[in-house]
This record gives C-alpha cells, structure tokens and sequence, in this order.
C-alpha cells in the first residue's frame, strides 16, 4: 500500500471498532438485555473476531463496545446492512449519544506469549498512513423518477451552514452530484464526522432544503425524529473504501467530477478494489491527469470522486481507471453497461468515450468553506 494512500478499507489488516454510548438515566438493564440479544447475533457474522462491552467505572451512563474484526471489509458490509438496522433498533430508546470510531491494528504486544516476526506481522497495517487530517465522506440516497427537475433547483439554492462545528471539527468542502434520479452528496471532514452530520442536520437553512426534499425520496424520512435520521444516515452512507492523493505539488486549478459505476450484481466490491489500485499505480505516475481520487462503495453502487488537472475527456483511460494494458477489459467484466447505457467492449475508443460521457455524474453544488 503506498503512503500517498491516506483512507483504506483494502490494506487487510484488522480492524478495531470502538462504540462510545451516553445512555439515558435509567436505561441501563433494557440496555444490557438488548446488547445481549445483539451480540449472540454479531458473533455469526462473517469476519467478526470478538467484541467486549465496558462501562464507565466514574459514570454509569458512559458505555463502550469494542470489537475486532478480520479486516474492514467485513465489518463495512455488516455495518451498512439492512439485518444490522434492524438488530440495533432497540437500543436506540436507550441512547442519548453515540461515537463510532475505526481503527487498523498496526502493532500489538502479546507479553505472554511471544511471537515470531512473521506471527508478529499478521493482520497488521504495515506502515503508518499520513494525510493532511481531512477525510472525504458520502451519503446517496434515490428520488422518484420524474422529480429529478426539482430535486436539482431545491438543492442548487441550499445555502451554505456554519462549518466550524466545535474547537476541533471543521466541515471543509460539500460536493452534491445526480445520475439519474440518484443523489451524491460528499463532504470533506477535519474531526468527528457524527457531529458534523448532526450538526449540518439541525441547521435552519440546511432542514429547509431538506424538509422541501423529502416529499420526492424514494425512502421516507423524518430528520426531526432521531430514530428516523439515525436509520437514513445508516441506509445513505456511502463508505470511503480508499483515498489516495498524487505524490507531487498539487496544481494550481483543478476541476472536480463524480464517476458512477454500477457494478454487476455482487461485484461492487471487486470493482471498488479494482479502481483502488488503478488510482493507486496513477498516483505514482507523474503524467496521470488524475490527482487525487476516492472511491466509495455500498453494495453495487460505486462512485469514484476525482479532482483532474485539464478538461475530463483529454485522457478518457487515465479519468476512468483503466489506463494500461486489459484494464478497460476488466471494468468491462464489472462494470453493468446496460444499467448506464454503454454496451460493448471498451477497448473501443468510442464506447471508452461514451462510458466517460455516461458515467460523469451532474454536478450541482460545490461548495468550500471561507477559511479552507
């Protein structure tokens, strides 16, 4: 894994989740018993580890939950699914506040037992990832077909929230694409990601855009109700699966695109990976027009923000991740051409032009804080 590669759920190495929890005075047993109903649950699920339940020996309310997991990507499919949603529903009457936060392992210590270097290594990141402490988020969610019109002047007209959210949570940049009758919405996030979500929740201007939007969703949703936005937020996120930026001076204009890649059915997660490590070898390439990328992936629906130095359709290979010998053949092989109008083989150039065409999502705000 190179060190330009800041964000990865693909570096297979295990991963460490922590659940802090404020619960409410009183909740603690209904608490507990839903905890233990969860868990024998969880202990099935592929990937999992093990998990502990602690609780505050200062403050009864403050719990936490641990797990470990044999890499991300477990975790990431559990986590996001509809079986998960509806396990942990009856712990929200219990909860006042939450924080999700995920770690790679990168050493451990075993003085009990000592292990070989090789043992040692196993299931651990290999090397420290280094950023600028900005991660890139999404969320996407469907409106009904026939809305899309509306839906795009309810959104251009959003104005801009608060964005420094507390002393150290900033909200950066706020992208928002269509394909079709499907939303995008990414945000880059220096902090906690939560507290930027429930704070640009609560905002004036943001509920009315927001309140003006749910008549056209496919999915209902009441923001106003916790258990309703917790549940939109879980169905909506669209997790970063990896973030890598070029290794060289970043230019001076760069112009921002959204990819939409429909996966074949039970693809999208070999798809994410295998535009992870195209843009990967693109970032060590000094010619690549491509300087920065994510790419993010839910079931079978994979996007990829890219930020490109000249106009998109100068190097249509290099802007879709298929530059190199049978790579366009690959995404061929993933990629569902029927479901965004492309059929044929991409070694074509026309096709290859085409599936640029098609798959650069509308942009419809683009937005950075006054002092990024």
């Amino acid at each position: 894994m190179s060190a330009r590669v800041s964000q990865s759920a693909f570096d297979g190495s295990r991963l460490r989740v922590i659940l802090l929890l404020d619960l409410y005075e009183g909740a603690q047993e209904q608490f507990l018993d839903a905890y233990e109903h969860m868990r024998n649950k969880v202990a099935s699920v592929p990937g999992h580890i093990s998990d502990q339940l602690c609780q505050s020996i200062e403050n009864p309310s403050q719990w936490l939950i641990t797990s470990e997991w044999e890499s991300a990507l477990p975790f990431l499919a559990w986590v996001n699914s509809e079986e998960h949603i509806e396990l942990v529903r009856p712990m929200h009457s219990c909860v006042r506040d939450t924080r999700s936060m995920r770690y790679s392992v990168l050493r451990e210590t075993h003085p009990e037992r000592p292990l070989t270097p090789e043992a040692a290594k196993s299931g651990l990141q290999t090397e420290a990832r280094v950023g600028p402490g900005v991660t890139r988020h999404a969320l996407t969610f469907t409106v009904k077909p026939g809305s899309e019109s509306k839906v795009v002047d309810i959104l251009t007209h959003e104005d801009t929230p608060e964005t420094r959210i507390n002393g150290i949570t900033r909200l950066h940049r706020t992208s928002i694409f269509m394909h079709g009758n499907r939303v995008v919405r990414t945000m880059e996030v220096e902090g906690d990601l939560l507290a930027t979500l429930c704070h640009v929740a609560t905002q004036p201007e943001v509920r009315v855009v927001e309140d003006a939007i749910n008549p056209y969703l496919e999915q209902d949703r009441d923001l106003s109700e916790p258990d309703s936005a917790r549940v939109f937020f879980t169905r909506a996120a669209l997790p970063a699966m990896q973030h890598v930026t070029a290794g060289r001076p970043e230019p001076a204009h760069l112009r921002r695109h959204m990819l939409y890649y429909p996966a074949v059915a039970g693809r999208g997660l070999e798809l994410a990976r295998f535009l992870a490590h195209q843009d990967e070898a693109a970032a060590n390439d000094p010619d690549s027009p491509v300087y920065a990328s994510t790419v993010f992936q839910r079931e079978d629906v994979v996007t990829r923000l890219i930020d490109v130095t000249g106009e998109l359709d100068l190097d249509p290979a290099a802007a879709l991740g298929v530059k190199g010998p049978g790579k366009a053949a690959e995404l061929q092989r993933l990629l569902d051409g029927a479901a965004i109008g492309v059929e044929g083989s991409l070694d074509s150039e026309r096709n290859l032009n085409r599936l640029l065409a098609h798959a650069d999502m509308m942009p419809v705000t683009d937005r950075s804080s006054a002092d990024s």
